[in-house]
């Protein structure tokens, strides 16, 4: 996979794209990264990249003439037509599912804003327009290295065991259940008898109980986009959680 990122601030990517999981993609060829700096595709001698609204207001929009030279450029030099990603909070929510789709793009070019917001005609560039929450940053840096770290660590082979990706939290639509390593009992809190005991089969049926537990005190929303079986809504009543049905 290849990942161009357009950006005003590329120092900002060293850190998160050279280390741990990310380094390691990388030195093994499953992925590989530019980042272009738009302001480098501003015409003027003060290489300007922004100006005031049209209509008034508070703060200064992007100017569509620098991304959109930028875009271009790197749309001539792509081995393929990357997939544009607008970063912006009105975009649709960043979820597993989503970065599951795009690990399994060859190219992904991410835009990311700056300052008040985007010329309008800047949206046209997008493939698609991405929110990593209900909040502001200040701009799309950070919620890029995020979709950028959720997507890299599903190309098969960039965590040292596949079944990794398949166990977290939301790959299946529900959290993750406990996990416990070495000691046995720590400061008097002891390791569950069963994850002891060797025998896979109990195990794995706690693990989906402990999962669909969790997900129905954390986060109950979860578990109505789930296709539950018989005997796991049986299994949440009896926990005292109502097991949601396709009616709610």
């Amino acid at each position: 996979m290849k990942i161009w990122v357009l950006t005003l601030f590329p120092e900002m990517f060293q850190g998160p794209l050279s280390t741990s999981i990310l380094k390691r993609a990388k030195e093994k060829g499953l992925f590989d990264y530019q980042l272009v700096n738009f302001r480098d595709f501003a015409k003027d001698r003060h290489r300007t990249v922004d100006d005031t609204p049209y209509g008034g207001g508070a703060g200064m929009v992007l100017k569509p003439e620098p991304v959109f030279a930028a875009v271009d450029s790197i749309m001539a030099q792509a081995n393929s037509c990357p997939y544009r990603i607008l970063t912006t909070p009105q975009g649709e929510p960043f979820n597993q599912r989503l970065a599951k789709e795009l690990a399994a793009k060859e190219e992904l070019l991410f835009i990311c804003g700056h300052y008040e917001g985007y010329d309008e005609r800047i949206r046209s560039l997008a493939d698609r327009e991405i929110s990593i929450g209900d909040y502001v940053l200040t701009g799309g840096e950070l919620a890029t290295m995020v979709m950028i770290d959720a997507i890299v660590r599903l190309i098969p082979g960039a965590l040292g065991d596949e079944q990794s990706a398949q166990n977290d939290s939301f790959s299946e639509g529900l959290l993750d259940y406990p996990q416990y390593t070495k000691p046995a009992v720590f400061r008097g809190l002891a390791v569950p008898e069963i994850l002891l005991s060797g025998h896979h089969a109990r195990i794995a049926a706690w693990r989906r109980r402990q999962a669909l537990q969790r997900t129905a005190e954390r986060r109950p929303d979860l578990l109505a986009k789930l296709d539950l079986t018989a005997e796991e809504r049986e299994m949440l009543q009896q926990m005292g959680y109502p097991a949601p049905t396709c009616e709610e």
